[in-house]
């Protein structure tokens, strides 16, 4: 058993630059790299924290549940079940789970700065996925 570390969300999100304009497309060219920081592995997972405004690319988590955090901003969490897109409004320290292999994304995001909890591997979309 490993022992436990102690991090400071304070500090990680104060050493993020925060991304304005964020595009589906840049999960595929890059450019994200200075609002995102890996806090530490969990499970099978990584805890992540972002800070953006903007849109996300379609993922998915086939091997567990994600949890998504919202620390300050807000966001529309798009989830694709059975076909149909089903919206979640997040704002400050509102969280919902998203559902293990379940397509997902966020839309409209203003100045969100969200912790993720995110099972590995990720399989990412530029285009809304068939199901």
């Amino acid at each position: 058993m490993s022992t436990p570390r102690k991090v400071s969300l304070a500090d990680a999100l104060a050493a993020l630059v925060p991304m304005p304009d964020r595009t589906p497309e840049m999960a595929f060219t890059g450019g994200m790299e200075r609002a995102f920081a890996e806090l530490a592995t969990c499970g099978d997972g990584t805890v992540y924290v972002t800070w953006y405004s903007g849109d996300s690319e379609w993922e998915r988590h086939r091997r567990g549940d994600e949890l998504v955090l919202a620390l300050a901003g807000s966001t529309t969490l798009v989830l694709l079940v059975d076909g149909r897109e089903q919206r979640v409004g997040l704002g400050a320290m509102e969280f919902a789970v998203v559902p293990a292999g379940t397509w997902h994304r966020f839309v409209g995001s203003r100045d969100l700065q969200v912790l993720t909890v995110t099972p590995q591997p990720t399989d990412h979309a530029r285009e809304r996925p068939d199901g």
